[in-house]
């Protein structure tokens, strides 16, 4: 099965390097980028050919979308003469819906919608996908075993796509904000920035594996850690008299709106 990558920014070349990893033949993959430079340097790295977005189209039996959404139109339009019976579409690119490509695409090309997010440069990525209206069970199977290289994957409506982006999709972003925050906190308490790191990066990675593995409520994690008048209790206190629980509700609102906002509209 041959693959073509359009796009070798972050995302593109996050997917052709864990393609190889997989066992991927080299010459199964073809990367495009409308910067030339960046497609051939892509490609050297990884052992896999390289052409313009109409071949590498022609030659492939998947193409993933992986290009900014302002770009997505243009390049569609650019390998619509290219997309061949029963090729699987599958885009990676914030915002653009299932029926903004099937619109500009051969009409019955199978469309997959999928929202990464950036744990996938460490194989720990979250993927949402959602198939679009010609997509058949064996589609949804390949575009799901495309992006479980780089992670986990879930299949959903795509009208929940908005929520996925303010989840998962910039769900990483607030993460590193609270980790940031609780490194501070450990430089403040007087501790050297790289001790506080190790603690704060570990502890956080601890907390998601007892979620993972357990299969216990958070709720119920952190009651277990909450004895009554302790230190965790007095942190919980501070954190809810500040509001930071109806914060994060309000950003993710705010990132699903934006989401929303972002999406292609038809003339």
């Amino acid at each position: 099965m041959t693959i073509a990558l359009l796009g070798a920014g972050v995302m593109g070349g996050t997917l052709a390097a864990a393609l190889i990893r997989s066992g991927h033949a080299p010459d199964d993959l073809v990367l495009s980028d409308k910067v030339t430079e960046r497609a051939e340097r892509v490609a050297g790295q990884h052992g896999t050919r390289y052409a313009d977005p109409a071949a590498a189209v022609a030659a492939a039996d998947v193409v993933v979308l992986a290009v900014k959404p302002q770009d997505m139109a243009a390049l569609v339009e650019e390998v619509h003469d290219h997309v061949g019976p029963g090729t699987l579409v599958v885009s990676i690119a914030a915002g653009i819906t299932t029926d903004f490509l099937e619109r500009r695409l051969p009409e019955g090309t199978s469309v997959v919608r999928v929202m990464p997010n950036t744990p996938a440069l460490v194989d720990q990525g979250m993927s949402a996908m959602s198939p679009g209206r010609h997509c058949t069970a064996t589609h949804v199977e390949q575009a799901r075993a495309l992006m479980e290289h780089v992670g986990r994957v879930v299949v959903l409506d795509e009208q929940h796509q908005d929520a996925v982006t303010a989840i998962s999709g910039s769900g990483p972003s607030y993460i590193f904000y609270v980790v940031e925050a609780m490194i501070e906190a450990g430089v403040l308490l007087g501790l050297p920035r790289d001790t506080a790191t190790e603690l704060v990066t570990q502890t956080l990675y601890g907390a998601a594996t007892m979620i993972r593995e357990t299969g216990t409520h958070p709720t119920v994690l952190r009651e277990q850690v909450s004895s009554p008048g302790g230190t965790s209790v007095a942190a919980l206190r501070a954190l809810e008299d500040h509001k930071v629980r109806a914060a994060f509700l309000t950003a993710m609102e705010a990132a699903a709106r934006r989401s929303h906002e972002l999406s292609p509209r038809e003339d």
